[in-house]
């Protein structure tokens, strides 16, 4: 049995679309009230909050996340948090904003480390992901690997750059199940230098070859694989600066567009 159990399914047309969902809430007036062109996905739920002073944001709605418009882009930019995780939610929420006008989204979260090199706190902008998950095949044909869009890879690691943080460039591994992580995989995936592993990426960049939008995600170090044993940093100082830096930075490269 080949998964999705209809192995050509990305081909055949679906019953239900993102855009019929739109248009329902549309007839409810449950729409979020903005249509931005750019959306930062946001897995730190507090970080919109937390950075208010800086970055003002009004509560704009919900749609299986709280959304925020981030004032300065006058609706242009919005932020979405409080929507779990996971490549099939990632999935649903691109697909709908990708109806509502969205070309560009950036997903910011924490993940684990698989190269010794590197340490909680760093920051990397991933540029392909694995496709351990399972929406991602639901669209497209097997293929091992998804890429990010080049153009806001650079953009993105530009910005980060331009606030002082140092950040690299590289691969994710997207899986669905954190507690299925074995040592094999991990000892592949490091041979083949991928730097992280999350929950997410894959689902967001396969939404974006399908859609034909800009789609790139950043992982901020957390834990640990790197060793074959799972470790915990003691304090949460550097990656909390990290997502600071990385949320400034996403908001600006989706406001110049």
């Amino acid at each position: 049995m080949s998964f999705p159990n209809y192995p050509e399914k990305h081909k055949l047309e679906p019953l239900f679309t993102a855009e019929d969902l739109v248009a329902y809430r549309e007839r409810l007036g449950r729409m979020p009230k903005v249509k931005p062109a750019g959306v930062l996905f946001c897995l730190e739920r507090g970080l919109p909050h937390r950075m208010r002073w800086r970055i003002p944001v009004e509560r704009a709605g919900s749609m299986n996340a709280d959304v925020y418009a981030v004032k300065k882009t006058k609706g242009k930019v919005a932020v979405l948090t409080s929507f779990g995780g996971g490549s099939p939610m990632v999935v649903e929420l691109a697909e709908e904003l990708a109806v509502m006008g969205a070309r560009r989204m950036i997903l910011m979260t924490w993940g684990g480390i698989l190269q010794a090199d590197l340490k909680p706190g760093d920051i990397v902008v991933c540029d392909q992901a694995i496709r351990d998950d399972g929406a991602s095949h639901h669209y497209l044909p097997h293929e091992k690997v998804i890429r990010a869009d080049a153009a806001l890879v650079n953009e993105l690691a530009a910005s980060i750059r331009g606030r002082g943080a140092h950040c690299t460039v590289g691969g994710t591994w997207t899986t669905d199940a954190p507690y299925r992580e074995t040592r094999e995989e991990v000892l592949q995936y490091q041979a083949e230098g991928v730097k992280t592993i999350e929950m997410e990426s894959a689902g967001l960049f396969t939404v974006g070859q399908v859609r034909g939008i800009q789609t790139a995600s950043v992982v901020i170090g957390m834990d640990s694989l790197a060793t074959l044993k799972w470790q915990t940093p003691e304090r949460l100082d550097d990656i909390s600066r990290s997502l600071e830096v990385v949320y400034a930075a996403a908001i600006d490269v989706l406001s110049a567009a």
